[in-house]
């Protein structure tokens, strides 16, 4: 966990689960390169495409503050089955950003963040959780990422019930990839796929971005 202060930052590897593998933690999506395109099939091995799909996603008011709230909302193991855990990472923000301070920054006004990254045969997907203080503040930060990413490729990604969502083509470091961004309750929620030069199926970012709605949903009815 790496614990934002006003004056540094310290980073500690996380060891509670068997999800947060010591590692590297997950790239900053927010920096999403040039867009792509593409829709081949591959199945969503383990994901459960009925999972999420209620329409209170979006009421909830808990705040993911604590590392112990993050690693809740993110994908684990058992929920991800066919794919290999590889890291994970919880950020708290001691001293939070007011967002009247943040301009365009999306994702200035954060209290925490979480990532979770698992791979299987030849691609990655990782979740990449960001908590704020209250709804209203989440709002404005998922307006302002959708506003930044309205650049590039869209993906014909269906809608996820429940959230406010949108799906972009990225390409950075030689890795085409698909990304669905989310907004419900308190977080902004993004899940990228990525392969080695493959083209990636929006079915399969669909089904992950529900797993990662149902995360969060039991998380926060479990504070």
């Amino acid at each position: 966990m790496r614990v934002k202060t006003g004056t540094g930052t310290a980073t500690v590897l996380l060891a509670v689960s068997a999800l947060f593998v010591p590692g590297c933690g997950a790239e900053q999506s927010k920096d999403a390169g040039t867009p792509g395109a593409g829709t081949a099939s591959k199945p969503a091995a383990g994901a459960d495409a009925g999972a999420g799909s209620g329409a209170s996603a979006a009421e909830f008011s808990t705040v993911f503050n604590t590392e112990q709230k993050i690693q809740a909302a993110l994908p684990d193991p058992a929920s991800m089955m066919g794919w290999k855990p590889k890291t994970g990472r919880a950020d708290v923000v001691e001293q939070p950003t007011p967002s009247a301070q943040c301009g365009a920054d999306w994702d200035c006004a954060a209290v925490a963040d979480g990532s979770a990254k698992f791979e299987e045969a030849g691609e990655t997907v990782t979740f990449h959780l960001r908590a704020f203080a209250d709804q209203p503040t989440a709002q404005d930060a998922c307006r302002k990422e959708a506003m930044q990413m309205a650049k590039y490729t869209k993906a014909e990604v269906a809608p996820l019930d429940g959230a406010t969502s949108h799906a972009y083509y990225r390409n950075a470091g030689g890795l085409d990839g698909i990304n669905v961004s989310l907004c419900l309750g308190t977080v902004v929620g993004q899940v990228t796929i990525e392969g080695g030069g493959s083209n990636l199926d929006p079915k399969t970012a669909h089904s992950m971005a529900l797993t990662f709605i149902d995360r969060v949903r039991k998380a926060a009815a479990a504070s």
